[in-house]
């Protein structure tokens, strides 16, 4: 739930420093949203069982907190694993070619050939409509973020969970790709990474406000805002302080930590 850069330490230990991944799971499906450094984490869990991994691995985006624990996420080494991954940002260049950029030398001393796992990449739009499983539905629309993201809309069993990461928002004005993935979601994960107070010394960085999560959840009627991407700047302390004003500006208000489990 961290955003930008992992900042383990004494003063983020109970909201945790690890970069964006975020586990889903519609029945007996596993959907995985990020591939930051939390990702080695769900890794080595899934490895735990003894039992092959089967996961759909969708990204918001390529900057390389959301993607640098692909090298280091454990089911990648196991052959018996089947792992789709699924980007909507590149426009034409490709998610596959991205990641191998990134395990190539001077920048990292083992290629992506190394990994034995079964991989499939798929490329589409920001807006299309994906149906990994039967029964799962995602509605992905593009977000105000440099380079490009997406954000994603899950619906499942009745369902719906919103993961909008990585989108700055334009003051006074509700965005309207988000308003239409968050529509009366049970859960919107959205990108605070800084406060109203924050905003203007950061403007064009490409993020949003924990305020701004509670004007468009409040707009979407959404059940459950979870607020996430955390700055590396914001310790466990100021943590608490926007917990407790998100609290009492909309109340059920979550503020997003590592290893959290939330049940729609």
């Amino acid at each position: 739930m961290r955003g930008s850069i992992a900042c383990p330490g004494p003063d983020t230990v109970r909201y945790g420093g690890n970069t964006s991944c975020v586990e889903m799971r519609c029945g007996e499906r596993l959907l995985v949203f990020d591939g930051g450094t939390g990702l080695r984490l769900l890794g080595n869990e899934l490895m735990r069982g003894g039992t092959p991994a089967e996961l759909d691995l969708f990204y918001s985006h390529t900057h390389f907190d959301h993607i640098c624990g692909l090298p280091f996420f454990a089911p990648c080494y196991d052959a018996r694993s089947q792992i789709r991954i699924w980007a909507g940002h590149l426009n034409g260049r490709g998610i596959e070619s991205v990641l191998n950029n990134m395990m190539i030398e001077p920048l990292f001393p083992i290629p992506m050939g190394i990994f034995t796992a079964r991989l499939d990449f798929v490329d589409f739009a920001a807006g299309n409509k994906l149906t990994p499983h039967r029964g799962i539905r995602l509605c992905t629309g593009p977000l105000n973020h440099p380079n490009g993201a997406t954000g994603y809309r899950v619906e499942f069993a009745g369902k719906v969970v919103a993961y909008i990461t990585d989108t700055e928002h334009r003051p006074g004005v509700l965005d309207r790709h988000v308003l239409e993935l968050i529509d009366h979601a049970d859960f919107m994960i959205y990108d605070a990474t800084y406060t109203d107070v924050e905003y203007p010394q950061h403007r064009d960085w490409g993020h949003s406000t924990w305020q701004e999560g509670v004007r468009l959840a409040d707009a979407a009627g959404v059940r459950t805002l979870v607020i996430f991407h955390h700055d590396p700047g914001h310790d466990d302390a100021f943590m608490d302080r926007v917990a407790a004003e998100a609290a009492a500006a909309r109340p059920g208000t979550i503020v997003a930590r590592e290893g959290l489990v939330l049940r729609p």
